[in-house]
């Protein structure tokens, strides 16, 4: 029998092999061709720790898949594959993601976030659907509704 893991086991993880950041895709911004900047959430490990990721994926509901991706060999390092898991999609972004690390984050990672959540709602590059998690951040509703204790 497996042991279920627990959401602070998954804050514990993600604080050491998880980032918040942004994936570039083609698209228009403005009256221009800059790409567009899609907010994301991702976690990679080597690919023994497959399934600890897919632990991961399916205590939060997820239906994304995890990638397993070659390594860059390019500087001669012996390197092993890699596990990834990609969160991109909004609903997933702001009704697990960003309530399950609200405020419960420290250090580094935690300054991370906050930042994450604040270029989402301050670059232009970042698509008008995304920027309502911002204002679910401002608005202090994450705050009043904590759904992973």
């Amino acid at each position: 029998m497996q042991k279920e893991i627990s959401y602070d086991y998954i804050r514990g993880l993600v604080d050491g092999e998880g980032c918040f950041s942004f994936h570039t895709v083609p698209g228009r911004v403005g009256s221009g061709f800059e790409k567009m900047r899609i907010p994301v959430f991702a976690i990679s490990m080597h690919e023994r720790d497959e399934a600890l990721i897919t632990a991961l994926r399916d205590k939060l509901g997820l239906k994304n898949r995890v990638y397993n991706h070659k390594p860059s060999l390019g500087d001669g390092a012996n390197r092993g594959r890699k596990s990834t898991l990609f969160v991109r999609d909004i609903g997933a972004l702001k009704n697990v993601i960003i309530p399950l690390f609200y405020n419960r984050l420290f250090g580094y990672k935690g300054k991370q976030f906050v930042e994450w959540l604040e270029k989402i709602g301050n670059d232009p590059r970042v698509p008008d659907l995304y920027k309502l998690l911002y204002r679910l951040h401002k608005s202090g509703f994450y705050t009043k509704n904590q759904k992973f204790l």
